[in-house]
């Protein structure tokens, strides 16, 4: 490689491309602690039309956990068996060590994803209401409410009805009622959807907040790269199974990295030494990082006089892990099951 060559290495392991299933480092560092969340074997159906086929997942405490999944994978269903509000046809689920979750509905906020507050309330009554089911006193909750109205950027809306609200107030009004009460485990179904860029920012930052604090969060989106910015971990739901629950970056790693490589050279014995993959695209080669790692490549391209001018290797995102994992998952259900019944 000559003085002019560039060589960028983005987020790339140059030692292959870690295919484990699960990492096991971070496995054990996020099992020690303690679980806020731990549910084996979810089966449920809805009038004989399998919604959830054995779904396993364990959140440990403080974790922002991600449950992804297009639209109808089985999402909503499965967070509403981990609280209790449905019971599931077959499994086990325990929320901090208790297999009632409605019985400590106190410890937890849930925000569904069909959004309802009552329109002729006034925000911060809303709020207290809201304090109220889980327990607060009324009066202490509308102060309460007043106050996270007014420290999140709202205090012009606290005496607004529901009704003369924007769509993304009302919904941070809710969102708001949700966490009145210091819950130490947050469930959001879904809870970027109608919200703008802006609300969407100011959402990702309230759940980081939460975290550092301690709460746990858990919460499913088909919007990936959310997840890719907040999680700790994810479960990947797909024909209501999950076949991947793990690290986000052990997700990413089911892909291989992608090699961009240009060259002096157009031609020579270099050229062999290229993946099968590789595919030219203008003035670059692009293919999957062997999993020998990039070195030996790079010794053999020098040795072939490709003459590099300049090379980089870029991991696959979540969203591509996603839709690898979950058109896997997909193709093998059509295999077992050519006529599978669609999922709710």
């Amino acid at each position: 490689m000559d003085r002019h060559t560039s060589l960028a290495l983005s987020e790339a392991d140059t030692s292959g491309n870690g295919m484990n299933e699960m990492d096991s480092g971070a496995a054990t560092e996020a099992f020690s602690r303690p679980l806020a969340i731990e549910a084996k074997g979810l089966v449920k159906s809805f009038d004989g039309t399998l919604a959830v086929d054995g779904v396993d997942i364990a959140v440990p405490e403080g974790a922002i956990y991600g449950i992804l999944g297009p639209n109808g994978a089985g999402k909503t269903t499965t967070l509403r068996m981990l609280l209790g509000i449905i019971d599931p046809d077959e499994g086990v689920r325990r929320v901090f060590g208790h297999d009632r979750p409605h019985e400590i509905g106190r410890l937890i906020g849930y925000l569904p994803e069909e959004r309802g507050l009552y329109p002729a309330m006034k925000a911060y009554e809303a709020i207290g209401f809201m304090g109220a089911l889980r327990g607060m006193n009324l009066a202490e909750a509308r102060e309460k409410g007043r106050a996270l109205l007014e420290g999140h950027g709202l205090g012009h809306a606290v005496d607004r009805q529901i009704r003369q609200l924007s769509k993304g107030m009302a919904q941070t009004v809710q969102l708001l009622g949700t966490l009145v009460h210091d819950p130490k485990l947050v469930v959001l179904d879904e809870p970027f959807s109608g919200l703008d860029a802006i609300n969407q920012g100011k959402l990702e930052g309230l759940i980081r907040d939460l975290a550092a604090k301690g709460t746990t969060v858990i919460f499913s989106t088909h919007v990936i790269h959310h997840a890719e910015r907040l999680c700790d971990d994810v479960a990947i739901i797909a024909g209501g199974k999950v076949p991947y629950a793990g690290s986000v970056e052990t997700a990413r790693d089911r892909i291989p990295a992608q090699v961009r490589l240009e060259t002096k050279a157009d031609g020579g014995p270099w050229r062999e030494v290229l993946p099968e993959d590789a595919r030219r695209e203008g003035d670059f080669w692009n293919f999957s990082l062997p999993e020998s790692g990039i070195e030996p490549l790079l010794r053999a391209l020098i040795e072939g006089e490709a003459g590099i001018l300049s090379l980089s290797i870029e991991r696959a995102g979540l969203h591509d892990a996603f839709v690898h994992i979950a058109g896997e998952a997909a193709a093998k259900a059509l295999e077992a099951e050519p006529e599978n019944a669609s999922v709710r």
